[in-house]
């Protein structure tokens, strides 16, 4: 009976050694992809493990490792895959997609790695149109917020070649500073918001359930309704960065959000 009991008793032991190793994440790569980058320079574009200081477990992430690599990826679009954007703020500060295609990483995980004052961040947006064209903007930093700020957007100053629309094509509608807003959780700053003789009171409801960093509702907004090409002109509700793109609203068949520590 004591054999038995003792045999019992180590299958079970095993059994849960095997449980919790399966479950165990493997080491973090880096806390960033410029970190991984540094530490090989060989290293190929991919889904890597990181750790930034303040995230409490590693996560993955899609680094972009070209030539001037190290980039981690935070929202990629294409309209290959038709994933919707319209989305709950849940979902936003979760992430969504699949990190090889398209995807929106989640406001926490960029919390984690942008959110200290201490790191400094480039930004670089990059936008294809229809027509085989592309353009970009780079900003000199880039910090979001806590849960608490609504991952507030803070951002440097511009350099590129498709204009600052973050900072806006029109007096008042600057979105650096802004709180992230979603269809649930609404912090555009329009109580209402006139656009001619439309009013809005929710600039997320207005552009397709997306969310953003909408003020007032802005002049960029790369989480809107992907439209094929032939039918991506005149659509408020787009993916649009309206300083490259104009004077009708052109939603571009492609964008790319990524960052790179300095």
């Amino acid at each position: 009976m004591g054999g038995a009991s003792h045999l019992i008793c180590t299958v079970a032991l095993l059994l849960c050694l095997s449980i919790t190793a399966s479950t165990q994440k493997p080491p973090a790569q880096g806390t960033d992809c410029t970190q991984i980058k540094e530490l090989n320079p060989q290293a190929v574009s991919g889904v890597y493990l990181i750790q930034p200081a303040r995230a409490s477990l590693p996560f993955q992430v899609f680094c972009d490792m070209a030539a001037d690599g190290g980039w981690t990826v935070l929202q990629r679009r294409s309209g290959t895959e038709n994933l919707s954007f319209r989305r709950s703020w849940a979902q936003y500060r979760n992430g969504f997609g699949k990190l090889h295609g398209e995807h929106w990483l989640g406001l926490e995980k960029m919390f984690s790695l942008t959110g200290s004052q201490g790191d400094r961040f480039l930004l670089r947006v990059e936008l294809q149109d229809f027509e085989g064209g592309s353009a970009f903007a780079d900003y000199s930093t880039f910090r979001l917020g806590s849960k608490e700020s609504s991952y507030r957007l803070h951002i440097g100053a511009y350099s590129g070649t498709a204009g600052d629309a973050f900072r806006g094509t029109y007096p008042g509608i600057d979105q650096n500073g802004s709180a992230f807003s979603t269809r649930d959780r609404d912090s555009d700053g329009c109580n209402p918001c006139i656009f001619g003789d439309i009013a809005t009171n929710s600039c997320s409801e207005s552009q397709g359930g997306s969310g953003w960093w909408f003020s007032r509702c802005g002049s960029a907004n790369l989480n809107g309704d992907w439209h094929p090409k032939g039918d991506n002109i005149g659509w408020s509700s787009g993916v649009y960065w309206e300083s490259w793109k104009g004077p009708a609203p052109y939603s571009f068949r492609a964008s790319v959000m990524k960052v790179k520590a300095l």
